[in-house]
């Protein structure tokens, strides 16, 4: 099933890609190849779908790699990342936050992806609304986080 015009998603700064979609009554449906199964089409899981495809189709990452809302304890809080990427040794290496694109990555956005990587103590994390990007990398030397304009090699 293509975008009908009725459903009105973002053309995202990701490559394009054509999606499985389903309709039910009056809600939309979108396939997730990694869990293999349809989820409600949110704007969020519109972006994390397009980081799925760019991960896997564009940069060369295992999809055995990759985990999908990842439970963590944060704060005796039981939380869920949206992407991380595990190196070829089970570490985490990589975690990217989906936002829907009409949320604006600030400094909220960024406090809850360094809480969890704070657990996860991945080397690279990835703010998304889709539109823009952060980048950010772990200086072990200066034992904080650099923005960079490059996005991590595939682990």
């Amino acid at each position: 099933m293509t975008l009908p015009s009725l459903l009105s998603l973002p053309v995202l700064n990701l490559p394009s890609f054509e999606p499985q979609l389903q309709r039910e009554n009056d809600k939309y449906f979108i396939f997730d190849s990694l869990r293999k199964k349809f989820l409600a089409l949110t704007p969020e899981e519109w972006v994390r779908q397009h980081w799925i495809n760019f991960l896997i189709e564009h940069q060369g990452y295992p999809k055995g790699l990759i985990s999908l809302e990842k439970g963590l304890k944060y704060n005796q809080l039981q939380k869920r990342t949206d992407l991380v990427v595990f190196d070829r040794t089970g570490h985490p290496y990589l975690l990217i936050e989906c936002k829907a694109p009409e949320i604006e990555l600030n400094q909220n956005v960024l406090q809850q992806a360094l809480a969890y990587r704070s657990t996860l103590l991945t080397s690279f994390v990835i703010l998304s609304n889709g539109i823009k990007h952060i980048s950010l990398e772990f200086e072990k030397s200066q034992k904080k986080f650099i923005q960079t304009p490059n996005f991590p090699p595939s682990p």
